[in-house]
């Protein structure tokens, strides 16, 4: 049997990573990963750590959360803690310590086993963590797909039925190159009828949320809702007059509402239901009453259908990453 043995950061994990722990799994009978962290880290450990043993499930993917020296300048003592620490994480000897940096000769040495690097200076995989925090966007293209959701951005169309809100949806998502989530309280209306009663709605939410979560693994760094449990709440209000508590303690919003306004005119689709003005009016109102209740970052779109994909780029852009 031989065992090999990494560690790092990871932070976050890209490609460079993935390279370098395929690589070393691919040698051994048995890989161990150490994932360390300190507590102002800017991306949490815990979750890093999650990362890591998503992406690699047949590893022995071990979290160190101690403050201890980071560099043999820190400390006299360096290399005896961190042998320490790596004896912890790895009691049974170590045949092979891979790494992309120099440290990790050094490493081996220090517990009795051979050194094998693994793209030194990054000529393979020209990416690093450093590199990723600072432009994650840039280097979209080299972040695996459990880290992706992290860094991407979610935009939602907000707003009455009859305001556009899936024509924009899909023209934004054309625009920006990515993917968008259809309403799918209009597919489960397809299939069930408009009556909705409260466990439907229920079940349009959880639905429509698990498709986002899922759909942030594949978008192109933003991701378009059409509609989201915020909205589906509003109608909760608008049909039954209340809300489940279960929308108030769902909290994964949007990083961006569009609220479509009610000036584009009504058109009877023969599944749409508050067309009289007073009912659009309400409608409207509790739209904009949830995002504001929520702290939500929002903006509004207004004017002729023709306009709106334009209004949306010029907010969406403005907003940066």
């Amino acid at each position: 049997m031989t065992r090999g043995f990494l560690l790092g950061k990871f932070m976050p994990p890209h490609a460079g990573h993935v390279l370098m722990c395929e690589a070393a799994a691919a040698q051994v009978s048995e890989l161990t990963i150490l994932v360390c962290w300190l507590p102002d880290d800017p991306i949490p450990g815990p979750l890093r750590l999650q990362w890591m043993r998503e992406l690699f499930p047949n590893a022995r993917v071990i979290g160190h959360d101690a403050v201890v020296p980071q560099t043999p300048e820190a400390h006299p003592d360096f290399w005896a803690i961190w042998r320490g620490i790596v004896k912890a994480a790895h009691p049974e000897p170590i045949d092979r310590v891979f790494a992309s940096e120099a440290y990790g000769e050094r490493l081996a040495a220090e517990v009795g086993a051979v050194f094998h690097p693994v793209d030194p200076g990054r000529l393979g995989m020209p990416v690093s963590g450093e590199a990723v925090r600072a432009d994650p966007w840039r280097h979209w293209d080299l972040l695996p797909a459990p880290v992706k959701p992290y860094f991407a951005r979610t935009i939602c169309l907000h707003g009455p039925e009859s305001t556009g809100k899936s024509t924009l949806a899909a023209a934004l998502a054309r625009h920006y190159a990515t993917l968008f989530v259809p309403e799918y309280g209009r597919t489960w209306c397809d299939w069930h009828g408009s009556d909705c009663r409260m466990e439907d709605l229920l079940a349009i939410a959880r639905t429509h949320d698990a498709m986002t979560r899922s759909m942030l693994r594949w978008c192109n760094r933003r991701l378009f809702l059409d509609t989201d449990p915020l909205m589906t709440a509003v109608w909760a209000e608008m049909m039954l007059g209340r809300r489940d508590p279960w929308f108030d303690s769902w909290d994964a919003t949007a990083d961006l509402y569009l609220l479509l306004d009610i000036d584009a005119a009504w058109v009877d689709d023969g599944t749409r239901l508050f067309g009289d003005p007073a009912a659009r009016a309400r409608f409207m109102g509790l739209c904009r009453e949830v995002l504001e209740r929520r702290g939500v970052r929002w903006a509004m779109i207004s004017g002729p259908p023709e306009s709106r994909l334009e209004q949306a780029i010029a907010i969406i852009d403005g907003q940066g990453k």
